[in-house]
C-alpha cells in the first residue's frame, strides 16, 4: 500500500513539474520574468510578513495542548497570513487572508515594504471578498508599455460597456454608459484621443444595437483623417463645414424629439436603459472630435463671420439639447477636443457630462476644467505629469466606484484592423430616425404625432 501511494504521489509531482515547465516554455520573455517572481514571493512569504509587520501572535495554545509532555506551557505560536501568488505579464497577484490585527490597513501600511522585498514598481492593496485581500505588485509600469488592441469582430456581451485599458497596477478599467448622457476626452494633439474613440467603436460595431454619427473639426470629408478607415460603419459623418454639421445636429435633435414622442407607445417604457439598446431602437452614438471648431465664438462684424458665430451658436444650442435631453431615448455623445474650456466645450455642455477623461495638458487650468477642481488633490494622477512621449495613449480618469483618479493606458487598434471590422459590419449600419419611422408605419403601431 505505502508503495503505491508514494508511486501516486510521484507521478503527481512529476505532472504538476512538467505542467509548469509546459507553462513557463510557452510564455513571453516578461510573464516568465514574472513567474521567477511569483516564486520568490512564495518562498520568502514567512520570513517576510513577520519584518513587514504582517504576523500576530497567538498566545492561546491549542486546546488539544495545554501543557506539554514535559511540563513546559508551549510557546506562543506566531500565525502569518495564507497567500496564493498568481503572475502575469506585468508581476503578480497576491491573495491573502486576513487575521486579527492584520488586515487591509495592515497591508497597505506595508505595501512599500513589499513594493522593495518584491521588486516592484509599486504595490496597492484592495479589499478582495469579505477576509480576503488583493495584493498587486507591477514589476513593469502598464503606463509606459504601449498595447495594442485587436478587435475579434464578436458582439460585445455588454454593448454599454467601454473597456478602456488597464490602469497603472494592470487591472482592466471599464466605464459603464448606461444612463450617461455624454462623455468628454480632452488632451494634447497625438495623445490618444480619437484612438480611444476608434477602440469603441471597434468593440461595439459587431453590434446592430448601435449606430454612429461622427463630426471631425479636422477634416473635409469622410475619406479624410482617422475615422476614414470606420466610414461606412457610420450613418451620417461631417467635416469641418460648420453648416453641415448644423444639419447633422438638427437631424438627431429631430430624432431625439421624435423618440421621445414615441417612446411609450413603441417600447413600453420611458427611458430606453430599461430595456437596453436594440437593432430597432439602437443606441445612437454622436461624435463631436475637435469640438471647438464647431462651438468656438467667431469675433468680427463681416457678414461671414456674423454667420460663423450664429452657426456656432446654434451647434451649441443643438448639442445642449442631445446631451441634456437625450439620455433616456438612448442618445449619447461623445466630445473630443484639445483643451475643455467653456470656448472649446461651453460650460452647459461639459458640466452635465459625467464621464470625463484627459490626455495629456500643458497646464494646470487645463487639467481643472478638463476633470474638475478635485484634479488638484489628486497630483500623481494630474494629466500635466503626462506629457512625455511615453504616456503616448495614457489619460487620467474619475473612475467610477472608485475614490479619486486614475491613471490608464489605452491600447493602439491599427488602421488595418478597423478597416476590417468596418467592412465586416458595414451591412449593420443603419439611419435611427428610417427605423423608427418603420416602426411607427407597422400595421401594429398606435399613431404618434411626431415632431415637425
Amino acid at each position: 500500500m505505502a508503495p503505491a501511494l508514494a508511486g501516486a504521489a510521484l507521478a503527481l509531482s512529476g505532472i504538476w513539474a512538467v505542467w509548469w515547465v509546459v507553462r513557463y516554455v510557452r510564455a513571453d520573455k516578461m510573464t516568465r520574468a514574472s513567474i521567477r517572481q511569483a516564486i520568490r514571493v512564495r518562498r520568502g512569504w514567512r520570513r517576510l510578513a513577520p519584518m513587514a509587520g504582517l504576523s500576530v501572535t497567538d498566545k492561546t495554545p491549542p486546546a488539544a495542548v495545554i501543557v506539554a509532555p514535559d511540563g513546559k506551557v508551549p510557546k506562543p505560536r506566531v500565525l502569518i497570513p495564507k497567500i496564493k501568488v498568481r503572475a502575469d505579464r506585468y508581476g503578480v497577484v497576491v491573495r491573502a487572508v486576513c487575521l486579527p490585527k492584520v488586515s487591509l490597513a495592515e497591508f497597505q501600511r506595508a505595501a512599500p515594504y513589499l513594493a522593495d522585498a518584491w521588486r516592484c514598481t509599486r504595490v496597492s492593496v484592495l479589499p478582495d471578498r469579505p477576509g480576503q485581500l488583493v495584493i498587486r505588485g507591477v514589476r513593469v509600469d502598464p503606463l509606459i508599455v504601449p498595447t495594442e488592441h485587436i478587435p475579434t469582430g464578436e458582439v460585445p456581451e455588454e454593448l454599454a460597456v467601454w473597456g478602456l485599458g488597464v490602469d497603472e497596477y494592470a487591472q482592466p478599467i471599464d466605464v459603464s454608459l448606461s444612463d450617461v448622457p455624454g462623455v468628454t476626452v480632452a488632451g494634447l494633439p497625438g495623445f490618444g484621443k480619437t484612438s480611444l474613440v476608434n477602440k469603441f467603436i471597434c468593440d461595439t460595431a459587431p453590434s446592430d444595437a448601435i449606430q454612429y454619427a461622427v463630426a471631425d473639426g479636422k477634416v473635409t470629408s469622410s475619406h479624410e483623417g482617422d475615422y476614414a478607415d470606420l466610414a461606412q460603419r457610420m450613418f451620417a459623418f461631417v467635416g469641418d463645414d460648420l453648416e453641415e454639421a448644423n444639419a447633422l445636429f438638427k437631424r438627431l435633435v429631430k430624432l431625439r424629439r421624435d423618440r421621445s414622442a414615441s417612446i411609450r407607445a413603441v417600447l413600453g417604457v420611458k427611458n430606453m436603459w430599461h430595456l437596453g439598446p436594440s437593432a430597432t431602437w439602437p443606441l445612437t452614438v454622436l461624435i463631436v472630435d475637435e469640438a471647438h471648431t464647431y462651438f468656438r465664438d467667431h469675433k468680427g462684424s463681416d457678414p461671414q463671420t456674423k454667420k460663423l458665430a450664429a452657426l456656432a451658436a446654434d451647434n451649441a444650442r443643438l448639442v445642449e439639447d442631445l446631451v441634456k435631453k437625450g439620455r433616456s431615448v438612448g442618445i449619447l455623445v461623445i466630445i473630443a477636443t484639445q483643451k475643455a474650456t467653456g470656448d472649446a466645450i461651453p460650460t452647459f455642455i461639459r458640466d452635465v457630462c459625467p464621464v470625463g477623461l484627459s490626455f495629456a495638458q500643458k497646464t494646470a487650468e487645463a487639467a481643472v476644467v478638463a476633470l474638475g477642481e478635485d484634479i488638484r488633490n489628486w497630483p500623481d494622477a494630474n494629466p500635466t505629469a503626462l506629457q512625455d512621449p511615453v504616456y503616448v495613449g495614457v489619460a487620467s480618469m474619475a473612475h467610477q466606484g472608485r475614490p479619486g483618479f486614475t491613471r490608464i493606458r489605452t491600447p493602439y487598434v491599427a488602421d488595418d484592423d478597423a478597416a476590417r471590422i468596418a467592412a465586416d459590419t458595414a451591412h449593420l449600419t443603419r439611419d435611427p430616425a428610417e427605423l423608427l419611422d418603420e416602426q411607427l408605419t407597422s400595421p401594429t403601431s398606435a399613431p404618434v404625432l411626431l415632431a415637425k
